[in-house]
């Protein structure tokens, strides 16, 4: 059963970095990289201190910073306990797909997907109180992990677990941040 999934998966992954082109490798390496992100954080940020304020922006901040920290290192703990190979670095893909870029480290499961996935969760659900479309913070994960498919640098799989994790993260320092604000108010 096990043999049939990373099967299939490799399967998925050859179908969709497949669908990319020459002319679109330069865009995808930009979007993979976090720091060409930075306005949009500006502007998640601003959206933020005007619904919450200075003082619990600071919070929301601080509660990030150690939900990002955390993640980060479940992240880490995966790739180096399961070692799957990323598919630049699969022999027996790695041939027949396109590699735009390689990395030397694991692929089981994505950082940038379970990262990315759990500010957003954590974002939105502040958020979500105040705008009716809020979900529109989720485009940032779909596009940005998608690019790690695109480069040849993780399978489906590793995106879609890093999603499962970040979602359950980010909701749970949420509540944590939630519990703090209570707290904080008496």
């Amino acid at each position: 059963m096990l043999e049939q999934i990373i099967t299939l998966d490799k399967e998925l992954l050859v179908f969709l970095n497949g669908l990319g082109s020459e002319s679109f490798d330069a865009f995808w390496l930009q979007i993979t990289k976090q720091l060409n992100w930075t306005p949009y954080f500006v502007i998640l940020l601003l959206i933020l201190q005007k619904k919450i304020g200075w003082k619990n922006l600071g919070i929301v901040l601080l509660f990030i910073a150690l939900l990002i920290t955390f993640t980060d290192q479940i992240t880490n703990l995966f790739k180096y306990s399961f070692q799957r190979l990323r598919p630049c670095n699969d022999p027996e893909i790695n041939t027949i797909i396109r590699v735009v870029k390689t990395s030397n480290s694991y692929s089981f499961f994505s950082g940038h997907a379970s990262n990315s996935t759990a500010t957003m969760t954590f974002i939105f659900l502040i958020l979500r109180q105040y705008y009716k479309y809020a979900f529109v913070v989720f485009f940032f994960p779909l596009i940005f992990a998608y690019s790690r498919i695109y480069l040849g640098l993780h399978f489906p799989i590793d995106i879609l677990t890093g999603y499962f994790f970040g979602a359950l993260f980010g909701t749970v320092f949420y509540k944590g941040y939630s519990i703090y604000l209570k707290r904080s108010r008496k």
